[in-house]
């Protein structure tokens, strides 16, 4: 009996034994589970820090861009001007590029801990009610190192002997083209406010309207600088004999509003000559004693109106479809009346 006494504080000491050790080992399960925890949270923020830092840095990039524009239109440069014009943008290109890196390095660091969080515990929430920064396209991206490889080369291919307004026009062209490329970098990196996103639909919008007038843009005016949009700039441009960038700089701003002007008064020759068939058409009827000069006024729409109500259809001081087919049956000759029987 004694013998068993001796037993069972044993047992009873091993099975606490156990119970301890299983209490530690979930202490240090929920440690690492908290590190790991605060290790995202961390690199969450840190990204966040750098995409702020690369958001600054870009802005300040795109600004020093927009001067080369303004340099070449605002005043009367020379090649020497167009050739040097590169140089405040160096260091602001270096400091963007860094910035860049940083994102990337930032976004990898992220990944890396939340897989190990992950890996800690698959149940356990890697955002930490946190909404991840949204990823860069590399399609962006490449368009980005394209336009600032054809920006060197417009730069490098300027010399003393090119004239100035191919210098101009090449250099402008290649500097808005890598200005475009940067601000859709940007707007991917969530850089842009709501209003400047809404700016820049906004110009898109009108850039496809005026594509559409002119006859170079046949998709529908969705505000999205896409493909069909860079296709239509660039058959504007290549119309115009200017750089093919599918980005609309000065020259190629120029030449559409050209392009817009001649349809503009090719539509006004028509409406004017519309307008004199009309006034010829209500004179012969009596109802118009007006000048026939193609201008159309309040009495012409009245006595278009009583016209229409000559003629039985609605009054509506517009030509339509039914006032046009009642002119016409007008004017259809009458048939003669068939001789009769005993004539």
């Amino acid at each position: 009996m004694q013998a068993r006494l001796g037993v069972l504080p044993i047992a009873v000491l091993l099975a606490l034994a156990a119970c301890g050790d299983g209490d530690a080992q979930e202490r240090v399960d929920q440690k690492r589970l908290a590190n790991k925890q605060e290790a995202v949270a961390e690199a969450q923020a840190n990204l966040t820090a750098q995409i702020q830092a690369f958001c600054r840095t870009g802005a300040s990039y795109v600004t020093a861009l927009d001067r080369y524009g303004d340099l070449i239109s605002r005043t009367t440069p020379t090649v020497g001007d167009v050739k040097q014009a590169g140089a405040d943008l160096i260091e602001p290109r270096d400091d963007v590029i860094a910035a860049a890196e940083q994102v990337t390095t930032a976004r990898k660091d992220l990944a890396q801990a939340e897989k190990e969080l992950a890996e800690t515990a698959p149940s356990a929430s890697a955002s930490a009610g946190e909404e991840t920064p949204p990823a860069i396209e590399s399609t962006t991206v490449n368009r980005v190192k394209q336009a600032d490889s054809d920006f060197a080369a417009a730069q490098a291919g300027v010399t003393d002997q090119t004239p100035l307004k191919q210098a101009s026009e090449r250099f402008n062209s290649a500097a808005v083209a890598l200005e475009m490329s940067w601000l859709s970098l940007l707007a991917e990196g969530g850089c842009l406010s709501e209003d400047q996103l809404r700016q820049a639909r906004d110009y898109t919008l009108a850039v496809q309207k005026s594509l559409a007038t002119a006859g170079y843009y046949k998709n529908e005016v969705d505000g999205v600088y896409g493909p069909s949009t860079v296709a239509a700039v660039q058959a504007l441009q290549k119309a115009h004999q200017l750089p093919e960038t599918g980005t609309v700089d000065k020259a190629t701003d120029a030449a559409l509003q050209a392009d817009l002007k001649a349809k503009g008064g090719a539509a006004a020759d028509e409406a004017i000559a519309s307008t004199a068939a009309v006034q010829q058409t209500l004179k012969l009827a009596g109802f118009w004693t007006g000048p026939v000069d193609g201008t159309w006024t309040d009495e012409l729409t009245a006595a278009l109106t009583s016209f229409q109500t000559s003629l039985g259809v609605e009054p509506t001081g517009t030509v339509d479809a039914a006032t046009i087919a009642a002119v016409e049956k007008a004017q259809k000759p009458k048939p003669k009346p068939s001789p009769s029987a005993g004539g």
